[in-house]
């Protein structure tokens, strides 16, 4: 184990060495409350895996991600939420540990608040930008 899990604190939580307040679990996959929530019912699934960003985990330790995702927002009853992953320091990532938030939005106060800094650009841009990306997937 590198150190970088050592001292994980999503690796511990997965671990049992720190406690959390678990709603699902499975081998590759936990769910859990998060202890600074943005709104009633914030929670964070991670993969049991180790990895600082989204291209860091193997896509089999993703398959389980989005559906218990769906499960936590039925089971809060959130209508309106945000899905947040972040990844690297200037876009907001605090753990160096993948989790995606399931954060519900019930009313303009609480939950997740985001600024939407749109660019203009030209359609001839866009396509060849389109194209470059497409080359290399």
């Amino acid at each position: 184990m590198s150190s970088k899990m050592a001292a994980c604190i999503f690796c511990k939580i997965i671990k049992g060495e720190i406690p959390c307040f678990k709603l699902f679990e499975s081998d590759k996959t936990l769910a859990f409350l998060d202890i600074n929530p943005l709104s009633r019912g914030h929670a964070l699934v991670i993969p049991k895996f180790h990895g600082a960003k989204l291209e860091d985990i193997p896509d089999e330790h993703l398959g389980e991600i989005l559906p218990v995702v769906k499960k936590l927002i039925s089971a809060t009853g959130a209508v309106d939420y945000n899905i947040l992953q972040n990844n690297g320091r200037i876009a907001h990532q605090q753990v160096d540990h993948v989790h995606f938030h399931m954060i519900p939005k019930p009313d303009t106060e609480q939950g997740l608040g985001v600024g939407w800094p749109q660019q203009k650009t030209e359609m001839d841009a866009l396509k060849a930008l389109s194209e470059e990306i497409k080359a290399k997937m």
